[in-house]
């Protein structure tokens, strides 16, 4: 079957934030789907918080100790641009170096597994990306639909690149250095990328 299609996208990626586990074992039956796995899946959940982030904002602002903060329209959508593009270099990147580390601790190094592993994984991640709708939310939610992916991930390791269990731990300890690096980096940049679209601007709303 590989990477669904249409519809089918929507139901893969409920049945991965309800029980990650047997989806796992459902996805690991299938044959490995690189290409595929990019368009129809990785590129309209990558595009949920890229647009969030913009449509949120421009509404409603951001508020931090009673002070509003507003980005320019331009720098929201190169910010946004700059991320979403950013986001298919990580993961690429990401299944590689998973691929590698699940070899070094005697698991399947099989890079199209890795990159099923990274995307798939994700999915809670871009999902919470619609509370940027109201970036008050925004960050909340995000830390936990990242704790969530990273559970994920977890869940998917044995499954997927068929790491022992005696070294699932370790090994998913070094892919979250890999996986906090590239997500780090790829912050940076999209920042940067944000900048060029014009300054913050900040004025103080007093408490009624």
């Amino acid at each position: 079957m590989g990477t669904p299609r249409g519809a089918a996208v929507i139901a893969r990626a409920l049945r991965l934030l309800v029980m990650p586990g047997r989806t796992w074992v459902a996805i690991a039956a299938e044959p490995a789907d690189p290409r595929g796995l990019f368009g129809r899946y990785v590129a309209p959940l990558a595009a949920i918080p890229a647009v969030c982030s913009v449509a949120g904002p421009l509404k409603f602002g951001f508020n931090i100790a009673n002070v509003d903060v507003m980005m320019s329209p331009l720098g929201l959508v190169l910010g946004a641009f700059a991320g979403y593009a950013l986001t298919f270099a990580a993961v690429a990147a990401a299944g590689v170096l998973v691929a590698l580390i699940a070899r070094a601790f005697g698991g399947d190094g099989d890079r199209g597994r890795a990159l099923e592993l990274v995307s798939y994984a994700a999915t809670a991640s871009w999902i919470g990306g619609v509370a940027e709708l109201y970036p008050s939310l925004g960050l909340a939610v995000g830390v936990l639909a990242g704790v969530y992916s990273l559970y994920t991930l977890y869940l998917g390791l044995p499954r997927m690149l068929a790491i022992p269990d005696a070294h699932r731990l370790t090994a998913f300890a070094a892919i979250l250095v890999v996986i906090f690096g590239l997500w780090t980096a790829r912050g940076v940049l999209a920042a940067s990328a944000a900048e060029l679209g014009g300054p913050l601007s900040a004025s103080y709303t007093p408490l009624r």
